[in-house]
């Protein structure tokens, strides 16, 4: 049986996408619409009662969720693709990195931008949330781009911490939010690989 990743575009997923594409790694792709509540589906929490993305549905059925654990999964269960450093302190700066962009530059600094409403009842609020998300993203990019100076990637070659940091970089293109110098090289450097273009181009975005 085929993995299958349950996926949204343009989402946190697309860091998730980015790595199976990398292992050249047979998966279905099945879309899951968050704006029309798909997640909240009990056919989705059947198989993920978080009602989040992404998800894996692995060969033996049983199904990983949390960016974090995947990639980390993905890398430990395809040694060969150097995924993760060898080194236990180059593992623990990778996950370090990629906490830190999943949870405080998605979770805290996008997350008041793009979902405003959950942290806040009133509306009357909102421009201040936002503003507040826009700092930490401000602020977590700044970090990241002491981290990436004088490197290609965060610990010299393409890990899964890259992929995470890419998705927080695609957003913030998206958004207009410049990126600093380091950061601004580093989203470059990952579009021009050949696994990030097919995903792009797969999930409609060029």
């Amino acid at each position: 049986m085929a993995m299958r990743f349950y996926m949204t575009p343009g989402s946190c997923s697309t860091g998730i996408h980015i790595l199976l594409e990398e292992l050249d790694f047979p998966f279905e792709a099945w879309i899951v619409n968050l704006p029309a509540g798909e997640h909240h589906k009990p056919e989705y929490r059947a198989i993920n009662p978080k009602s989040t993305i992404p998800t894996l549905v692995r060969q033996d059925g049983t199904a990983l969720t949390e960016f974090q654990a995947i990639a980390w999964w993905l890398a430990r269960t395809h040694p060969k693709a150097k995924l993760l450093p060898e080194s236990p302190d180059g593992e623990a700066r990778v996950l370090e990195v990629m906490d830190y962009a999943v949870g405080t530059l998605h979770g805290q600094g996008f997350a008041r931008i793009f979902i405003t409403d959950t942290f806040t009842p009133n509306a009357a609020d909102h421009a201040a949330v936002q503003a507040r998300g826009r700092e930490i993203v401000n602020q977590g990019f700044a970090i990241m781009n002491d981290a990436l100076a004088g490197l290609d990637y965060i610990t010299g070659s393409f890990s899964i911490a890259d992929a995470a940091l890419f998705y927080v970089e695609f957003w913030a293109d998206r958004l207009g939010i410049p990126l600093p110098e380091h950061c601004e090289a580093h989203y470059q450097r990952l579009r021009s690989r050949p696994a990030v273009q097919r995903v792009l181009r797969e999930e409609g975005y060029r």
